[in-house]
C-alpha cells in the first residue's frame, strides 16, 4: 500500500473512531443522571399518572415509583437517591429517621407541616413544597379583584392561629385590616354573624377543621345571605360556592420540581411556595352577589407580576 492509500485509510479510520466515540457518548446515560424515587401509600392512577409525566419531562433522569410499604428506612437508602414524597403517610414514615437522601414533600399544608414539625418546620434533609395558597398572594387577589375592601374577615381555629401574625404583616404592607374571629364550634353560627357584620370580605384560610363539606353550606349561604363574598380556601371552595381563590395545578408542580431537581440538594429551600399558579373565579357567585366577574388570566398575570422572587 502507497503513502498516499495509508494516509487515506488512516483518516478514514480515524474519523470512524470518532463517530462511534460520539454515538456512544450520545446514547450513553449522561454522568449527572439523577435517581429519583417518588413515593406514596396509595399506589393510584394519579399517583403513577404524576411520575410518568415527570419522567417524560426528566428523560435524562431515572423516575421511578416505589409504593411506601415497599421502601427500606430511609437511611438504607442509596445517598444519591432524590426522595419525592406524595402524601402525609410518606413524610411521617421520613420523619422517623434523621438520616437518609434528600427529600422533597409535595402535597402538604402548612397546618399539616406544624402539626408534625411544630413552628419551626424545619429538617435538615427535607424541603416542603406548600400546597396551600401563599397568604400574600390571597389578600393580593382581594386587593385585585375587589378593591374597596379594606376589612379582611379571617376565621380560625386551634390549629391554624399560628398564621395569623403573617397574615397581619402581609395585609399591613397593604393597608388591609385583618378582623379574626375564633370558631372553635362550627355547629355555632354566631361567630359567623359576629364576622360577617364587621368586614367586608371573608378570607378562608385552608383549615380542614373550618373549611370541609359539613361546614361549606352554612358557611356559603350566609356568605350569600349577607353578601359578604368568600374568597378562599382552595380551588375545590370556588367549585362549591366561594368567590375566587389562587392555585397550582399538575403542570405548576411539575414546574417547580423541574427547577429544583436541576440544582443540587443543598441549594433546596427548607420550604418553599410554587412560583407558577392560576387564578380560579366562580361566576355564578359573582352574578348573585353582584360582582364583576373575574378575568382568571389576567388577574393571574398582574398577580405574577407583582410577586418577588430570587
Amino acid at each position: 500500500m502507497g503513502n498516499s492509500s495509508r494516509m487515506t485509510f488512516f483518516f478514514i479510520y480515524t474519523l470512524w473512531r470518532r463517530g462511534v466515540l460520539l454515538a456512544c457518548l450520545l446514547l450513553a446515560p449522561p454522568a449527572w443522571a439523577a435517581e429519583i424515587l417518588l413515593t406514596a401509600a396509595e399506589d393510584s392512577a394519579g399517583v403513577r399518572a404524576f411520575t410518568q409525566a415527570l419522567a417524560e419531562q426528566r428523560p435524562d433522569d431515572r423516575v421511578t415509583f416505589t409504593p411506601l410499604k415497599d421502601l427500606p428506612a430511609p437511611n438504607r437508602l442509596p445517598a444519591n437517591t432524590r426522595l419525592i414524597l406524595l402524601d402525609l403517610p410518606g413524610l411521617d414514615w421520613r420523619l422517623q429517621d434523621t438520616q437518609g437522601p434528600p427529600t422533597l414533600v409535595l402535597r402538604i399544608s402548612r397546618l399539616q407541616a406544624h402539626e408534625r414539625l411544630g413552628s419551626n418546620a424545619q429538617h435538615a434533609r427535607i424541603s416542603l413544597l406548600w400546597s396551600d395558597p401563599p397568604l400574600e398572594r390571597q389578600l393580593r387577589l382581594i386587593a385585585s379583584i375587589l378593591p374597596q375592601a379594606r376589612r379582611i374577615g379571617v376565621l380560625y381555629g386551634a390549629e391554624s392561629e399560628f398564621l395569623l401574625p403573617e397574615l397581619r404583616q402581609h395585609a399591613q404592607a397593604l393597608e388591609l385590616e385583618i378582623v379574626p374571629q375564633r370558631w372553635d364550634n362550627t355547629n355555632d353560627s354566631r361567630a359567623l354573624q359576629s364576622l360577617f357584620r364587621n368586614s367586608d370580605v371573608l378570607l378562608g384560610l385552608d383549615d380542614p377543621q373550618l373549611y370541609n363539606p359539613k361546614t361549606a353550606k352554612n358557611l356559603l349561604l350566609s356568605s350569600y345571605a349577607q353578601q359578604l363574598p368568600l374568597v378562599g380556601p382552595n380551588a375545590g371552595f370556588v367549585r362549591a360556592g366561594s368567590l375566587a381563590s389562587t392555585y397550582s395545578d399538575q403542570a405548576d408542580w411539575l414546574t417547580v420540581l423541574d427547577h429544583m431537581l436541576d440544582q443540587p440538594p443543598a441549594n433546596w429551600p427548607r420550604t418553599l411556595y410554587p412560583k407558577h399558579f392560576k387564578v380560579v373565579g366562580n361566576p355564578q357567585v359573582a352574578r348573585s352577589l353582584g360582582i364583576e366577574q373575574v378575568d382568571e388570566a389576567s388577574v393571574a398575570a398582574r398577580l405574577a407580576e407583582g410577586e418577588q422572587h430570587p
